[in-house]
């Protein structure tokens, strides 16, 4: 496990944790790739796990990173099409932009999402809707959900190695490394890769 410490111009701080099945090869990958005036925040699982679940997570991943400001569907649809030879991910992706205060995020598969409010904000913690699809084979219509973000809400994305639940007696003010880690630590499975990415909205950097 490693500490990701927010590059310069981020408008997030994050961390993340994860657990391969098999040694230290891993099918789940996250992505952080800061942009211009924003960020996306996405967790990939391939399908399966072992080395060629790692080759169809890492297809994808360089097409995130490298296409970071697309919108979601847009971008999901180029790792459809990139990932048409591989087994396929599931995935959830996250959109944070600094001057809309808002965050666009879509999931196909089982990837879970929330979004957790800061302490003492009037919205609710939010939930991502997953659609069911593989990315690579057969998508569903492809619509992105916006919400608003302030400043302290965190994101939290896990594999399905993770159990559901996870967001149940957080310690939410923790750094968002000790969270991740803390999340592993209490519900993985222990029978796949289990992979979690947290991210901390912290406003726009002036």
């Amino acid at each position: 496990m490693k500490v990701a410490a927010a590059p310069p111009q981020s408008i997030l701080e994050w961390g993340w944790a994860g657990r391969a099945l098999e040694g230290d090869v891993s099918g789940d990958l996250h992505v952080v790739a800061p942009f211009p005036g924003g960020a996306l925040v996405a967790l990939i699982d391939g399908l399966g796990h072992g080395p060629e679940a790692a080759d169809a997570a890492r297809a994808a991943a360089s097409v995130l990173q490298n296409f970071a400001s697309d919108l979601l569907p847009v971008l999901i649809q180029r790792c459809h099409e990139e990932l048409h030879r591989t087994r396929g991910v599931v995935m959830t992706l996250a959109s944070v932009r600094a001057d809309a205060s808002s965050l666009d995020w879509i999931g196909i598969g089982n990837v879970e999402g929330v979004l957790l409010r800061r302490r003492g904000a009037r919205r609710r913690d939010d939930a991502i809707v997953l659609r069911g699809g593989v990315v690579g084979y057969q998508l569903p219509p492809l619509r992105a959900r916006a919400v608003p973000v302030s400043r302290g809400d965190t994101l939290i994305l896990t594999t399905d190695g993770v159990r559901s639940g996870f967001a149940t007696s957080l310690a939410i003010d923790d750094a968002p490394q000790e969270i991740a880690e803390s999340i592993l630590a209490r519900h993985a499975k222990g029978s796949d890769d289990a992979h979690v990415v947290v991210a901390r909205y912290i406003g726009a950097v002036p």
